[in-house]
């Protein structure tokens, strides 16, 4: 068993309730960990039986170009899409951070996590 971090995948969005969160968008961050068998990988060295990073970016992005109202929303959107190019990770677990949402007063960052199983 091992367990694979692709982490702080930044995405320009255009995700939120506001109708200026449509227009003018905002930064997002996706960390994406798979609990997953590495072995077969490793001693054979080969990419195809592993977790693809690059793979993981383009299903990141793709399911991000797709406006929600809800990071809930778009975050459940990637996790499935995920799960269905990797079904051989045990538990994949998803966290997306949208960076300087337009709260009142001085908020950071809003995230969300999930995860299979």
């Amino acid at each position: 068993m091992g367990v694979i971090y692709v982490n702080d995948i930044e995405v320009y969005a255009y995700h939120g309730c506001l109708e200026e969160e449509a227009k003018i968008g905002g930064l997002y961050s996706v960390d994406v960990v798979f609990h997953t068998d590495v072995k077969s990988a490793a001693k054979y060295d080969d990419l195809s039986l592993t977790v693809d990073y690059v793979e993981v970016s383009k299903i990141v992005h793709q399911e991000m170009a797709i406006r929600a109202k809800l990071i809930e929303t778009v975050g459940y959107r990637i996790l499935h899409a995920l799960q269905n190019r990797f079904p051989d990770a045990d538990q994949i677990k998803m966290k997306l951070t949208k960076l300087a949402p337009p709260i009142p007063g001085k908020v950071k960052s809003v995230s969300i996590e999930l995860r299979t199983h």
